[in-house]
């Protein structure tokens, strides 16, 4: 039987340290960690406050040299941030672990604990965590220097429509606030015939003149001027400008097409009525229900003008109504629409109840009229027009009357309607006519599904409608279920919310 002999462990002894005597594994300094840390300070040249600048308007920090961040308290942004201010003064340590101390989110005080390592002392390695407090100071920034300022702009959006309604505008301005691209505009000015938006870069004002050409027919130039100029740096100062024409038609407006544009869009007649305005031009015929787009491009080729503004179109009662059914077209007609329906009608007006002057024409409206119904239309047999397409038109091809659309009881939808719009805050005067044209608005978008698809409607708590068996007059209505619940803070919380809190 052999033996076998354990190899020897070898221990390793201990020394005393050279400054208190304390016996301590051996090391190269030859000393207690106690002893060394009061020898060797490795955070010093670390400065232990720091001060922090956030601007309180946005809600951003400021990152030198001139770079304003969004951060979050105790995120990693922020953490990034706080330490890139120490960047220059940790180049003799190494960085092991960085973390947010608790601190009262309005005490403007920001506390990081950090753990350094530094090698000290014939090759000693030291571990040492302190705490820099980080004083938040408010300072405003450029961007909202200029919003303060509401005169200091870059660039300049000049929206313009040379019309007498204002419904496009209203609806571009139900998109612009959908899309949120209202929030850079330093200022938004109403002024006659269009809109003026102010921004403090050029790059916000062309994603505008963007949006606006995607979403309206237009057109647009740019210009600049020059503010100053750097002659050792070679830097331009300019404020640029960009003029955006809507084209001059609006909903509900009488036009007349030239003769080669009606036949390029399905030999439809010169005579139509634009039924809607979004990013085309929408067009029907009253005479064959034939439908048809015009894009921007296509009306600055042929352009064609407006016959009639809303305030020249007179009531109607409707006398005798009959139904056309199997409407044939001809050869290389376009599309006809399915939400319509073509009626011959006689209608008289109004203000003639008196006299036996009766009007025939042919309209679109056959699903929407009855024989007693009041409609608003133009009349062509009384008016005196100077278009130079209408003018060389056949006089029988020309309508007596061209009916636009049912009449109902302004004060009646007034009453009942229980939604409401968003608006941007702008600077403008309100007169009677602006707001007998808002309203006008507002029934369009009761009376049109497909416009009212691309507007945020709210439901407006402070109105509560009351029904009755008289009110039913066949007004078109918007649905709840097409209706935003409007966001408020005190929605976020509510009575019960509060008492809960303070409970």
């Amino acid at each position: 039987m052999e033996y076998m002999q354990a190899p020897a462990t070898s221990s390793q002894g201990n020394i005393l340290c050279c400054t208190c005597g304390t016996p301590i594994p051996p090391n190269p300094a030859n000393m207690c960690v106690a002893c060394l840390r009061t020898k060797v300070d490795i955070s010093a040249g670390i400065p232990k406050q720091v001060t922090v600048h956030f601007c309180k308007q946005c809600e951003r920090y400021l990152q030198p040299p001139a770079t304003w961040m969004q951060c979050a308290l105790e995120s990693r942004e922020l953490l990034a941030l706080c330490l890139k201010k120490l960047k220059s003064s940790m180049t003799k340590v190494r960085l092991i672990d960085a973390g947010f101390l608790w601190t009262e989110p309005h005490s403007k005080r920001i506390k990081i604990k950090l753990t350094i390592q530094k090698e000290v002392m014939n090759g000693a390695i030291l571990q040492q965590v302190f705490v820099v407090e980080f004083v938040i100071q408010s300072q405003m920034c450029d961007d909202c220097h200029r919003v303060e300022a509401k005169d200091f702009w870059k660039a300049v959006v000049q929206v313009r429509q040379k019309t007498v309604h204002k419904k496009t505008f209203y609806y571009l301005e139900q998109l612009i606030l959908k899309h949120k691209l209202h929030q850079n505009a330093l200022n938004i000015k109403d002024i006659h015939e269009g809109i003026d938006f102010y921004y403090g870069s050029k790059q916000h004002a062309q994603k505008m003149v963007e949006f606006l050409q995607c979403t309206s027919p237009c057109r647009s130039k740019t210009s600049q001027r020059l503010i100053s100029h750097d002659i050792h740096s070679n830097t331009y100062n300019y404020k640029s400008t960009f003029s955006v024409e809507i084209v001059p038609v609006c909903k509900d407006n009488v036009v007349c097409l030239s003769p080669r544009l009606a036949q390029s869009l399905g030999n439809m007649g010169q005579v139509c009525v634009c039924i809607r305005v979004t990013s085309s031009i929408h067009l029907i015929d009253p005479n064959t229900l034939q439908i048809a787009e015009v894009d921007g491009n296509t009306y600055w080729r042929n352009p064609f003008n407006s016959l009639c503004n809303p305030r020249q179109l007179e009531e109607f009662i409707v006398m005798d109504i009959d139904i056309i059914r199997d409407q044939k077209l001809g050869a290389g007609a376009g599309l006809r629409s399915n939400k319509h329906t073509l009626a011959e009608v006689w209608v008289q007006k109004t203000s003639e109840m008196d006299t036996s002057q009766q009007y025939h024409c042919r309209t679109f409206l056959g699903h929407l009229l009855n024989i007693g119904d009041l409609v608003l239309g133009f009349d062509f047999a009384n008016s005196n027009i100077n278009d130079e397409h209408l003018n060389k038109m056949n006089p029988h091809h020309v309508p007596d009357v061209v009916l636009i659309k049912k009449s109902y009881d302004r004060n009646r939808r007034a009453k009942r309607r229980n939604w409401k719009l968003q608006e941007m805050a702008k600077d403008r005067d309100v007169d009677t006519d602006d707001e007998r044209q808002y309203q006008d608005f507002l029934e369009d978008l009761e009376e049109d599904e497909a416009l009212r698809k691309n507007v945020n409607i709210y439901r407006d708590a402070s109105k509560i409608p009351v029904e009755s068996d008289t009110d039913d007059d066949g007004a078109p209505r918007i649905s709840l279920m097409e209706m935003l619940e409007d966001l408020s803070l005190t929605d976020a919380t509510g009575a019960e919310g509060a008492d809960m809190m303070t409970d």
